[in-house]
């Protein structure tokens, strides 16, 4: 995604994980007629496969796994008022993530979504 093989095979790859993304994050997956309007678009999918893969090559700029849920941590924002929102049918972000996050921080609030 950074442009090594050439223009025309970086925005490939860049649709092919966009529109990957838009049919996985969510329940029901839209038409390929709405997958092609909203993901596919050469702007949009290279900025968004580009962020995504600078977080993920950064594992999230987290120190290690489960670096947000060690004790350290979260004494450190236990105290900030936090409300988390997690997609019930999300399999790109698992709902165990906002689960372990909600149970370290009683103080918080889970919404549970159906949508969107």
């Amino acid at each position: 995604l950074r442009g090594e093989l050439g223009e025309e095979e970086m925005r490939r790859a860049a649709r092919a994980w966009s529109v990957w993304e838009g049919s996985v994050s969510r329940l029901l997956p839209p038409t390929p007629e709405a997958l092609e309007a909203q993901w596919a678009g050469d702007d949009f999918s290279l900025a968004f496969a580009r962020i995504e893969n600078h977080y993920f090559t950064n594992r999230g700029f987290f120190e290690r796994d489960g670096w947000l849920l060690e004790d350290a941590q979260i004494s450190r924002i236990k105290d900030i008022p936090c409300v988390i929102v997690q997609g019930r049918y999300d399999v790109v972000c698992p709902a165990t993530s906002a689960w372990e996050l909600h149970r370290k921080l009683p103080g918080s609030t889970l919404h549970i979504t159906t949508t969107g």
